[in-house]
């Protein structure tokens, strides 16, 4: 069970990640978003699911295909009758070739036809994927503008300055909420690697993951730098500080 991500788990944490914003930032445009994911993660799970069976009509219509494809050429050989006087030279390079181009053909056709399948759901999946891409920049244009120092008071504003009156803590948990959203979206990208093990879905859901975590990385830029400045911080939701470790030791400062 730990060898393969649930989608249903991962439906439960987002729907519970919607109802955590909802509840202190209500009729915001971050909890919209997050009802939006909320809705793509389970749009997630049918699709994955879509696209990791197999489609047994198309298999059935593409043997169907490939066996008239090659009963043509067998008919047309069992149909061919040897000259009596046997081929020369010229005869016989000229049917050698056309036996050739036609073998080309028909192969070239029956490997469009057994990856059809392949392609079919390659193309759903990056689509898929592309959205989850396009949600994970939505998600930070929503954090691009809450600055940890303006929050922080002291800096001067102007009249196109974006407005805010977050405190330094409920910033924090913004901020947070939204590094959340972002790794929610790189696990979305993976379902869809999980039941369809094709290389081009991977690259793409290895971009979306990269981007994801490249996103929360500067988020979390933003924490590190508002997080002495909450001191506000209600019991229930501040984050536990470890102390530091005393060595009994002074520094010293050595004379040359």
């Amino acid at each position: 069970m730990y060898l393969s991500l649930d989608p249903e788990k991962i439906t439960e944490t987002v729907e519970k990640l919607r109802r955590r914003i909802g509840e202190r930032f209500p009729d915001s445009g971050l909890s919209g978003v997050c009802a939006e994911l909320l809705k793509v993660t389970r749009e997630a799970e049918e699709r994955a699911d879509r696209i990791g069976k197999p489609q047994r009509a198309l298999r059935v219509a593409v043997g169907l295909l490939v066996a008239v494809i090659v009963a043509g050429p067998v008919l047309l050989v069992s149909q061919l009758r040897l000259p009596s006087g046997g081929f020369d030279v010229a005869g016989f390079i000229q049917v050698s070739e056309a036996g050739v181009n036609l073998l080309i053909v028909v192969g070239a056709a029956i490997l469009f036809l057994f990856t059809v399948e392949t392609r079919i759901k390659r193309a759903r999946a990056i689509k898929a994927i592309h959205e989850l891409r396009a949600l994970a920049h939505v998600i930070d244009m929503h954090q691009l503008t809450k600055d940890p120092e303006r929050s922080a008071g002291g800096s001067r504003h102007t009249a196109s300055s974006p407005r805010h009156n977050l405190t330094p803590f409920e910033l924090t948990r913004y901020l947070d909420y939204c590094s959340e959203m972002l790794s929610v979206t790189g696990k979305i990208a993976a379902l869809y690697v999980q039941k369809f093990n094709d290389p081009v879905v991977l690259d793409a859901a290895e971009d979306v993951e990269g981007l994801t975590t490249s996103l929360s990385r500067k988020i979390w830029q933003k924490i590190m730098i508002l997080n002495p400045s909450a001191p506000d911080a209600p019991k229930g939701e501040e984050r536990e500080r470890r102390p530091r470790p005393k060595t009994g030791r002074r520094n010293s400062v050595v004379k040359g």
